[in-house]
């Protein structure tokens, strides 16, 4: 029996951490699982995709909550739902904005003059003009003493103070002090900054001008980034040192050791190097995926893969997320083996070997979550 109760849980545990896609059919949302089948009909005017195993749908004119089997956990009696992070959502009641949890119950939390979705374990806090973070207990971890504290990423969000910006940690401790003009990402103990009409990169809390700089983009996938000097666009390394000179009219990030640049008005890849691996060819281009697959543009958008090879014809329009996504994992192209694209005026999903998921297309497709 014990054995019994184990299996039973351990696939319970299995089920409910599927990922489901909210898709649009016959003017109804319903959700599909990555067998292309359907996991919850099409049969709500509105709803929202899943988050933490919970998806907000509306029935007659109010919100509430379902989970994985399609059934009602949190009752609609909500004017407006966000989605559930840290195991709290915000909800509008009575014209007001409250958090609650997943058995519905209403959450005391510290007051502030408007009220904030949880991210990563932390929510905003505003009072007057001030912004502060509070944790899912509602304890106050971040007074509210920064103009602006932007999302966090990976532990770390960019946040001003005095009109300067700079980095805390999900503790609001400053990584970066709030020193420059302007900063980017926290990647490896490493930003880029302004400081006045110097661009550079701040390493272990120290600004590094790098000579005739005049934009940085964020370290995203690997230690090199893209930067421009002399209207040129060339990659530096997490030291500051130019890996491949400015040359390019135009980047996009490293992933797979490729990147997409752009010159004489086509879209090709270069290696580590900056030689040019697989031609300048296309109308435009987009990073490589994990999965080792990139788009690329010729009239419409195919996929291509770290040879160069057109794997998927270029038969489809693509895009970063629909028009209800709010989700961070929003890629262009392959998000663990399956990409959202668009056909003959209809959304769906195709796999790595070109195959439409479920050989099914809807009048709208979210990322699956």
């Amino acid at each position: 029996m014990k054995n019994y109760l184990f299996l039973l849980f351990i696939f319970s545990q299995a089920f409910f951490a599927q990922e489901h896609a909210l898709v649009k059919q016959n003017e109804k949302f319903g959700y599909i699982s990555k067998n292309g089948n359907f996991s919850i009909e099409p049969q709500y005017k509105l709803a929202k995709n899943f988050s933490e195993g919970l998806a907000a749908v509306e029935k007659d004119g109010k919100w509430g909550f379902i989970n994985v089997q399609g059934e009602i956990v949190i009752a609609p009696t909500y004017s407006n739902a966000k989605y559930f992070n840290s195991g709290i959502c915000v909800v509008e009641k009575g014209k007001k904005w409250i958090y609650i949890n997943k058995r519905g119950e209403e959450l005391k939390m510290p007051d502030s003059d408007k009220v904030y979705d949880f991210e990563d374990g932390v929510a905003f806090i505003k009072v007057a003009d001030k912004i502060g973070l509070i944790n899912p207990k509602g304890e106050v971890v971040v007074a509210p003493i920064f103009q602006v504290i932007k999302s966090f990423e990976n532990g770390f969000a960019r946040v001003k103070q005095n009109d300067k910006w700079g980095i805390i940690d999900d503790k609001g401790k400053l990584v970066v002090e709030a020193i420059y003009d302007e900063v980017g990402n926290y990647y490896k103990n490493t930003t880029w900054a302004r400081s006045g009409t110097a661009f550079g990169l701040v390493i272990a809390n120290k600004f590094q001008a790098i000579e005739g700089v005049d934009k940085i983009w964020d370290f995203l996938y690997q230690d090199v980034t893209y930067a421009k000097k002399n209207n040129k666009i060339g990659f530096i390394d997490l030291k500051g040192n130019w890996i491949i000179e400015p040359k390019f009219d135009k980047a996009k990030a490293f992933n797979k050791n490729l990147a997409p640049v752009f010159m004489n008005k086509k879209w090709g890849y270069i290696n580590l190097k900056g030689e040019v691996v697989i031609e300048l060819n296309y109308a435009d281009a987009e990073i490589f995926s994990n999965d080792g697959l990139a788009p690329v543009k010729i009239k419409e958008w195919g996929f291509i893969d770290e040879k160069g090879k057109l794997v998927i014809p270029a038969d489809y329009q693509i895009t970063a997320g629909g028009l209800i996504a709010v989700f961070k994992e929003d890629e262009k192209g392959f998000v663990k083996g399956i990409a959202r694209v668009k056909y003959k005026g209809k959304w769906g999903f195709i796999t790595k070997d070109g195959k439409t998921l479920g050989n099914k297309w809807y009048e709208n497709a979210e990322l699956f979550q």
